[in-house]
C-alpha cells in the first residue's frame, strides 16, 4: 500500500466535502430548492396528455404519401416543392450540397464556443468552451440527423442521442444567411439536452413516433414519415387505396374512405390548419389522447383543445406568430362572409407560389370577392408598387416574429389599415359555458358546451404562472375534481403538488403515491414526490424517487442536480460526487457545476 498516507486521505476527503458542500448551497442559490417548483399549484398537463397507450397499432392505417403517386402524381410532384412537404428532411450528402454547411459563433455571456462544419458527407455542431491559454475546457460535437424547416424561415438540426431527440444549439436563419443559436436559446444554455417534444414534432413532421412515457424519446425509427405528407390532411389512406386497387369492390362503411377538406363544412376543414397554425395561449390533450389521435374530418377538439386568454381593450394580443386562424376569424372578410371563409379559400396546400408569383397569385383569391374598386387607393398608385397591386403586402403585411429571431409572418386579420384597432366582435368571444377563456378548437356546434374539467385543470394550471387570475379558478376546479374524480393521476398529482406548497408533506405524499399507482409513472411527480419525504425525514426513500425521477427524464438538468443536493445532505459524499461527474458528462456546458466538480476532485487530490 506504497503512498497511501491515511491522515492525508481523510484531509481530503474533507475538502472534498467542504466542494461538494458549496455545490448545495449554490444548488439553493441558484433557485433549484425554491425557484424550479414554485408554480405553486401548477402541475404539468404532461400527466394527462401523455402518450396513455402503448399498445395501439403502430401503423394507425397510414401508409406513406408514396403510396398516393400512382393515381396524384402530378399533385405530388407540386406538392413535395411546398414548404410542408419539405418540412423535415434527412441529412445526407445530396442535401449538404444546398445547405450553409459551416458557421461558428462565440456567445459573450456564456463564455463558451458554437460550430457547424461538415465532414465525409455528415452534418455535425459542437459546442465547446477554451481556456485563456487556449486549451479546450471542454467539447460536446453530435451529429446533425435530420433538419426542421424548408428553409422559408431558415431551419434547425435535430440530433438523436440513444432513444431520445434533441434540438441542436444552431439554427441557419435565412434572412441574415447564417447560423445563430435556435430559439429559446437566448434564454437558457441548453446544450444538445433541448428534447424534441411530441407537441411540437407532430407539426414539423409527417408521422412522428414519439415513446409513451414522452420527453423527447422516441421508437425506433422515430418517424413513419419525415415531411408533413398527404395523410396530415386527408387521412389515413391505407382502406382508400385498397378500394382503388383491388380487383373487387371493398364494401363501404357509408363513410368516406378518405378525406376532401374542400368537401368538409368550413370549420372542419380550419380544425385540420388549426392543428398547427393555431397555437393560442395553452393547447391541451384530452385524457387518454395523443397528437396521432386527430384524424382530418372529425372535431379537433376531440383530440386537442386550444384555448386563449379573452383580450381586452387596453391589452389587445402581443402577437400573433401562429395564430392564423384567430387572426383570420378576427378580419372583416372572414366577419362578412357568415363564417364562409376558411383557410383554404385562399390557401392550395397542394400548391405554393413563388416568391415573384406570390403577389399576383393571392391578389386572384382577393379578385374572387372583391373588385378593383373595393380598393380606396388609386389604380394608377398601386401599378407602382413593387410588386404591382399587391393586396396582401397592404392588408396582410409581414412582420418580424418576436419569439423567433431574424424571422418574420405574415398577418391574417386582413385590415384595412395598419394602425386598424381589434373589431368589436373580439371582446365577445367567450360562451355562458366558459366565460373566462376563449375555445378556439370548437366547432359552432360545441361552443355551448363546457369544455371537460380535466382538461380547464390543465388549461388553468399552465396560465396561472402568467395570468394570475386563473389561480382561484384552478383551486376551485381542482376541489370539484377531488370528489368527482378522485382515482385521476393528474387530479391526485396536483392535489400532492398543492399540499406540499402548503406545507401538508404527509398528504401530499398519500396524493403523489396515488398518483404513481393510478396513471402512467411521471417524472415531475416522483420529483415531488422526494420533496414530500425529505420534509418527512425520509431521506432513502427521497432519493430513490428522485433516482426513478432521473430513470425517467434522464437529460433533466433540475432532477440531477437535486439528486446530488440530497446526497450531500445525507452526507454520502462519494455518491454525491459520482452524481455530480454523470451530471457534468451529461451536461457538460453547465460551467458551474464543471467548476464544482473541477474544485472537489482538486481538493480530493493527496497534498
Amino acid at each position: 500500500m506504497s503512498g497511501y498516507n491515511p491522515s492525508t486521505r481523510h484531509r481530503a476527503m474533507r475538502l472534498r466535502q467542504g466542494a461538494l458542500l458549496a455545490v448545495a448551497g449554490f444548488v439553493f442559490y441558484l433557485g433549484l430548492a425554491s425557484g424550479e417548483f414554485q408554480g405553486i399549484t401548477k402541475v404539468r398537463s404532461a400527466g394527462a396528455t401523455r402518450l396513455q397507450n402503448a399498445t395501439k397499432t403502430v401503423q394507425g392505417g397510414f401508409v406513406g404519401s408514396r403510396s398516393c403517386v400512382p393515381c396524384h402524381q402530378n399533385i405530388y410532384d407540386k406538392y413535395v416543392k411546398t414548404n410542408m412537404g419539405r418540412s423535415m428532411t434527412r441529412v445526407t450528402p445530396a442535401l449538404l450540397a444546398s445547405l450553409v454547411t459551416s458557421g461558428s459563433l462565440y456567445d459573450e455571456k456564456l463564455g463558451q464556443h458554437f460550430e457547424v462544419f461538415a465532414r465525409e458527407g455528415k452534418l455535425f455542431q459542437s459546442q465547446y468552451a477554451m481556456e485563456a491559454g487556449g486549451s479546450e475546457i471542454f467539447r460536446e460535437t453530435h451529429e446533425v440527423q435530420w433538419i426542421i424547416g424548408s428553409g422559408t424561415n431558415g431551419f434547425a438540426g435535430v440530433t438523436k442521442n440513444g432513444g431520445y431527440l434533441f434540438q441542436d444549439p444552431l439554427s441557419f436563419y435565412s434572412k441574415i444567411g447564417s447560423w445563430a443559436l435556435s430559439p429559446g436559446y437566448e434564454f437558457g444554455n441548453y446544450g444538445f439536452n433541448r428534447p424534441i417534444l411530441a407537441g411540437c414534432v407532430a407539426c414539423h413532421s409527417g408521422q412522428a413516433m414519439p415513446a409513451a412515457d414522452g420527453n423527447g424519446r422516441f421508437q425506433d425509427p422515430p418517424f413513419q414519415e419525415l415531411a408533413i405528407g398527404c395523410e396530415n390532411c386527408h387521412g389515413p389512406g391505407q382502406q382508400h387505396v385498397r378500394e382503388m386497387t383491388e380487383e373487387e369492390t371493398v364494401v363501404r362503411t357509408g363513410h368516406a374512405s378518405i378525406v376532401n377538406p374542400a368537401r368538409l363544412p368550413p370549420a372542419l376543414a380550419d380544425n385540420i390548419c388549426m392543428f398547427c397554425h393555431q397555437t393560442g395561449d395553452v393547447r391541451v390533450l384530452k385524457p387518454n389522447k395523443e397528437y396521432r389521435d386527430f384524424r382530418p374530418g372529425e372535431p379537433l377538439d376531440d383530440t386537442l383543445s386550444i384555448f386563449l386568454v379573452p383580450p381586452k381593450r387596453e391589452s389587445p394580443p402581443p402577437s400573433d406568430h401562429v395564430e392564423h386562424y384567430y387572426s383570420m376569424i378576427l378580419s372583416k372578410c372572414y366577419r362578412g362572409s357568415s363564417r364562409g371563409l376558411s383557410c383554404i379559400t385562399c390557401h392550395d396546400p397542394h400548391v405554393q407560389p413563388s416568391r415573384p408569383e406570390a403577389s399576383a397569385y393571392f391578389a386572384g383569391k382577393c379578385a374572387g370577392c372583391h373588385t378593383d374598386k373595393s380598393c380606396k387607393l388609386p389604380l394608377s398608385v398601386r401599378k407602382q408598387q413593387k410588386p404591382p397591386n399587391n393586396c396582401a403586402g397592404c392588408h396582410m403585411p409581414k412582420h418580424d416574429v418576436g419569439v423567433i429571431l431574424h424571422s418574420s409572418v405574415t398577418s391574417h386579420r386582413i385590415m384595412a389599415r395598419p394602425d386598424e384597432p381589434l373589431p368589436e366582435a373580439a371582446f365577445h368571444q367567450t360562451t355562458s359555458a366558459l366565460p373566462d377563456l376563449i375555445h378556439l378548437s370548437a366547432v359552432p356546434a360545441q361552443k355551448e358546451e363546457a369544455p371537460p374539467g380535466l382538461t380547464l385543470l390543465a388549461a388553468y394550471g399552465e396560465l396561472m404562472d402568467t395570468a394570475p387570475e386563473y389561480r382561484e379558478r384552478y383551486l376551485v376546479l381542482l376541489a370539484e375534481l377531488e370528489h368527482s374524480q378522485p382515482e385521476n393521476a393528474l387530479v391526485q398529482a396536483s392535489l400532492g403538488r398543492k399540499a406540499l406548497l402548503d406545507g401538508r408533506a404527509s398528504e401530499a405524499a398519500v396524493h403523489l403515491r396515488h398518483a404513481l399507482t393510478t396513471g402512467l409513472p411521471q417524472a415531475t411527480t416522483y420529483a415531488d414526490l422526494a420533496e414530500a419525504q425529505v420534509n418527512l425525514g425520509q431521506e432513502n426513500e427521497a432519493i430513490l424517487s428522485l433516482k426513478r425521477a432521473v430513470e425517467l427524464d434522464p437529460f433533466n438538468a433540475v432532477f440531477q442536480k437535486k439528486l446530488v443536493l440530497r446526497f450531500i445532505e445525507m452526507k454520502q459524499y462519494a455518491q454525491a460526487g459520482a452524481a455530480l461527474e454523470h451530471y457534468v458528462q451529461t451536461f457538460p456546458q453547465d460551467s458551474f457545476m464543471r467548476h464544482m466538480l473541477n474544485r472537489a476532485n482538486s481538493m480530493e487530490q493527496p497534498k
